[in-house]
């Protein structure tokens, strides 16, 4: 999956910032009886490691399928851009699944279910799962569910997922390192030297460090 910001895509950071409020209320569903008899759920082992990713790192909650599937959705929730770099590459994957299993319970079948409503869908219309799909068919699917207010009342239950997976995507992108720094304001830091207020910012006030108005 290219991680370049593309408009065409659907999913970008700023439109992240618009929806990401807008959550439908209410708990998240388990997966149907329906997806459940259409889809075998596999169990995923601890000791199975990424694959193509550092051996140092063992999925916890998470199948191999899903692993990728989350991976795509967290780089189309955060693509990179010119100020930081994906949420794949600031370890948000990893921090999803780590979550997952220390929650376990519903959260991981709320997760799991919404994974499998997505391969469904896609399967039902397009004959392959989220992860071959093309650009095109994954932003056909992702519209449906990425805009609460838009969203039809048939996937509600989509959407109350994906506001839940996108929930997580932007804790874990905005508490690791990459993407503080992506962050406009980065808080109290240690400096070699005070040089007092900018001059601007002083100026946009109305004081100056003489005491007087300006």
């Amino acid at each position: 999956m290219n991680n370049e910001k593309k408009p065409e895509a659907g999913l970008n950071r700023r439109d992240l910032l618009k929806v990401f409020g807008a959550a439908v209320p209410g708990a998240l569903m388990a997966p149907t009886a329906v997806a459940v008899e259409s889809m075998e759920m596999p169990k995923a082992s601890g000791a199975t490691a990424v694959a193509g990713q550092d051996a140092a790192y063992k999925l916890q909650a998470l199948t191999e399928h899903e692993w990728k599937t989350v991976r795509l959705l967290s780089d189309l929730i955060l693509p990179a851009d010119d100020r930081s770099g994906s949420a794949s590459q600031a370890g948000v994957p990893e921090f999803i699944d780590d979550w997952l299993a220390f929650r376990r319970g519903n959260l991981l079948a709320e997760i799991r279910g919404g994974l499998t409503w997505l391969d469904l869908e896609c399967n039902r219309l397009f004959q392959r799962d989220l992860v071959d799909c093309s650009v095109d068919q994954q932003k056909q699917i992702l519209d449906r569910i990425a805009y609460p207010q838009k969203a039809a009342p048939a996937d509600a239950n989509a959407v109350a997922f994906f506001n839940q997976l996108r929930d997580l995507v932007v804790n874990g992108f905005y508490t690791s390192k990459e993407g503080i720094k992506d962050l406009p304001y980065l808080g109290n830091q240690m400096v070699a030297e005070w040089k007092g207020c900018p001059p601007e910012v002083l100026a946009k006030l109305g004081v100056s460090y003489d005491g007087n108005k300006s």
